[in-house]
């Protein structure tokens, strides 16, 4: 089951990245994220570990699987019988930046887990995208 939001900023992408791509920060600017522990530290990188917790879901631990600096990222979580993939992409627009964001759930109990939890993985990409938009256009 794929689900996908998109937002524009006025922001360059430059700076849209730099916030998007600041992972412990997340809590700061979306209530979908309580909390973010780099289990790599550093910055965002390839086969790099992030455990998040979000309210209502289990704490999920999420590797980049894909990188192009300053442009997109993929990472990936698994459960038993669920493997969830999303896309992070940030790209110039005439009026700043559109930045996009993709969650994809497979394996033999993705679409069921996907259809049950519709609703709030529409809601928390939203709030994810929203958040992302706030903080780049801010201070």
């Amino acid at each position: 089951m794929l689900f996908r939001t998109s937002i524009i900023i006025d922001a360059p992408p430059r700076r849209v990245w730099s916030v998007y791509t600041d992972l412990a920060r997340w809590p700061e600017w979306t209530a979908s994220v309580t909390a973010v522990t780099l289990v790599d530290p550093g910055s965002l990188h390839l086969s790099q570990r992030v455990r998040i917790k979000q309210p209502k879901l289990p704490p999920a631990v999420w590797t980049v699987t894909a990188l192009d600096e300053g442009r997109s990222w993929t990472w990936v979580s698994t459960a038993p019988l669920v493997k969830t993939t999303a896309t992070h992409t940030v790209e110039p627009h005439e009026r700043g930046t559109l930045m996009s964001a993709t969650l994809e759930q497979g394996g033999p109990l993705g679409r069921l887990i996907g259809k049950m939890a519709a609703g709030l993985t529409d809601r928390y990409l939203v709030m994810e995208a929203e958040g992302v938009k706030a903080a780049s256009e801010g201070p």
